[in-house]
C-alpha cells in the first residue's frame, strides 16, 4: 500500500504549502496530492514546480488529473468550478 498526503491549495502564500508538501515527504510519504480549484490552480502548479525545482528535485509528478465541479448556490443557477489534482512522487 503507498501511502498518500493531500494538500489542498487556498490564499496562503505559496511557501505555506511547499513547506507542507515538503514536510510530507521528508516525513517519508511516497506521494502527494495537490489539489485546487478555481483561482488557486495556478497557486498548485506554482506549489508542484517550487518543490520540484529547489527542493526535492528527484520528486516527479506522475499524474495531472483536471475536472469540473458543478456547485449550487440558494440565490441562482449551478456555477461550474475547475479543478486540478498533481500527484507528486518520490
Amino acid at each position: 500500500m503507498v501511502e498518500t498526503g493531500v494538500v489542498y491549495i487556498g490564499k496562503k502564500p505559496t511557501m505555506n504549502y511547499v513547506l507542507a508538501v515538503v514536510t510530507y515527504f521528508n516525513d517519508g510519504i511516497r506521494e502527494v496530492t495537490v489539489k485546487a480549484r478555481g483561482r488557486s490552480i495556478s497557486r498548485a502548479v506554482d506549489v508542484a514546480e517550487i518543490v520540484r525545482g529547489r527542493f526535492i528535485p528527484d520528486a516527479d509528478v506522475r499524474d495531472v488529473r483536471i475536472s469540473t465541479e458543478r456547485l449550487s448556490s440558494e440565490e441562482g443557477p449551478a456555477t461550474s468550478v475547475s479543478t486540478i489534482e498533481i500527484v507528486l512522487s518520490k
